[in-house]
């Protein structure tokens, strides 16, 4: 936030015009620090949106499954693949608006759904709460909670869609703290209710009933894929074509591996983690306080500076003091520890189901187990040793 009003004040002072332009991290990067610090920004922002758009393609398939299972979640991943195309007609983030009010009314919706359900549901028979036994468990969870807290790299973005910039870090606080509300009721609600269980459901769906309540539960994917059309369109030099037809085929590259990936590794819960720990890691953590260390590291910097820090905070030695804890911290347990707790459960994931899974976690096939009982407790009978949570998908 800092970084952009101080790089957004520098350019409006050289008369430079910003209407039909869409300013992004890279170049705020570019423009404060140099080429150098670009071009590692544009590779860790890039590779993040491309692989947090393929995440939302995932988890757009999965939750639709357990809505309809008469097709798999490879197949709805295709269908949902060729829908979330149609957001290359959507030119900006000023057009986003009504989106995300309807996005955060079914997020909403979602959390306390689940949470509420959960509670509802009750424990299952013979629930166990283990908690993480094994530090692979321990630092995949830590980096979860690390891309939870990532503002999915489009803080730029959204920021520029402003009207006021300014009142950006005030609003994002009181977004946090909302998020809050939803995250940790439903969190333990669910594992309350679930426990140990959850270890092998990516998708805490898959243990609930089904019922209308939960079929109206969605997730968007545009939203984190339109900051790569925006970084597509300037490297083709069409960011700036008034003609939206020609803007949006330009954008359908961008598409094709978000789909193509999301077919590969359909690993919903395990590809958060890892991309969590190799790419959130520096992408929403390092790379910025490293930014803002360089940006203001000369006394006529701090002096000039746009937004001189708080003194609640100590002024430049307390932010100062806060960068350096944050780099260190997020590169030792985050990218460190949490690089290797990702990757280790990622890997497996691939040795026991394979790439191109057809149906991640999914149930056995109804003929293979005897019909469940009927009730609230007919998604939970099912004991965790069935095969598709251990043995490769044929």
């Amino acid at each position: 936030s800092i970084l952009y009003v101080e790089y957004r004040t520098r350019k409006e002072r050289e008369k430079v015009d910003f209407r039909n332009h869409v300013i992004q991290w890279f170049e705020v990067l570019d423009g404060l620090l140099g080429k150098h610090w670009r071009n590692v920004g544009l590779a860790f922002n890039c590779t993040f949106l491309l692989f947090g758009s393929v995440i939302q393609l995932i988890a757009c398939a999965s939750n639709i499954y357990y809505i309809n299972d008469n097709l798999d979640k490879r197949t709805w991943t295709y269908i949902f693949g060729a829908c979330c195309a149609t957001t290359v007609f959507i030119p900006s983030f000023h057009n986003y608006r009504i989106w995300s009010f309807l996005g955060l009314i079914m997020t909403t919706y979602t959390a306390w759904y689940l949470t509420i359900a959960s509670l509802l549901h009750g424990q299952v028979e013979g629930v166990k709460h283990s908690g993480p036994t094994k530090l692979v468990l321990y630092f995949t969870g830590a980096t979860n909670i690390l891309y939870t807290f990532g503002g999915h790299a489009v803080t730029v973005e959204i920021m520029h869609a402003m009207w006021k910039p300014q009142k950006f870090k005030a609003i994002y606080l009181i977004a946090t703290l909302y998020v809050l509300t939803l995250t940790l009721p439903v969190a333990a609600a669910v594992y309350w209710a679930f426990g140990d269980m959850l270890l092998d459901h990516s998708n805490a769906f898959s243990l609930l009933p089904r019922t209308p309540f939960r079929d109206m539960a969605f997730i968007t994917f545009g939203f984190a894929c339109t900051p790569l059309y925006f970084v597509w369109e300037k490297a083709i030099g069409m960011h700036e074509c008034k003609s939206l037809c020609k803007r949006a085929a330009a954008r359908l590259p961008v598409v094709v591996p978000i789909w193509f990936l999301a077919i590969i590794f359909p690993f919903f819960g395990p590809i958060n983690s890892t991309v969590g720990s190799l790419l959130v890691s520096f992408t929403v953590y390092v790379i910025p306080a490293l930014a803002h260390i360089f940006t203001f590291r000369s006394a006529t910097a701090r002096e000039n500076a746009v937004e001189q820090p708080s003194k609640y905070f100590g002024r430049w030695v307390g932010t100062y003091t806060i960068n350096v804890f944050v780099v260190v911290w997020v590169l030792i347990v985050g990218f460190g520890f949490g690089g290797w707790a990702s990757m280790t459960n990622f890997i497996h994931q691939i040795d026991t189901f394979g790439l191109f899974t057809k149906c991640y976690q999914c149930p056995p096939p109804a003929s293979a187990v005897s019909p469940p009982p009927h009730g609230l407790n007919a998604t939970t009978a099912a004991p965790l040793h069935h095969p598709f949570n251990h043995t490769h998908s044929p």
